[in-house]
């Protein structure tokens, strides 16, 4: 009887990476500030409007607004009187339907979302 087949473990990236990337989970780890990314998903918003978007007071908004853009995970651009927040990387949407994909009962093999293809 032969030895079953173990696939060998990943390669961990350096420690630095790791932490990076934790960094950025962590700030989408609040339904606010993922309310905020959603709200971004079509393109840049003026601070002013992010808050009725995304349902949330404009204190809470602007902290949340700190968060992501401290993270990376958004940008601003001043035009004029107002800024503007756009998503530094916008797959951090493909990451979300593809959680909401596997919540409605879909498996990885099945979806056509980059993010989950092998």
């Amino acid at each position: 009887m032969s030895p079953a087949k173990r696939s060998q473990p990943t390669k961990l990236p350096a420690l630095t990476r790791l932490k990076r990337q934790a960094e950025v989970f962590k700030a989408l780890g609040h339904p606010g500030r993922m309310a905020i990314v959603h709200a971004l998903a079509t393109g840049p918003v003026c601070a002013c409007e992010l808050a009725g978007v995304a349902r949330l007071s404009a204190s809470t908004t602007s902290r949340h607004l700190t968060v992501l853009r401290h993270a990376g995970v958004i940008r601003d651009e001043r035009r004029g009187q107002k800024i503007f927040y756009h998503l530094s990387f916008p797959c951090v949407l493909s990451f979300a339907e593809c959680l909401e994909r596997i919540d409605a009962g879909e498996t990885v093999d099945t979806m056509p979302v980059a993010c989950c293809s092998s």
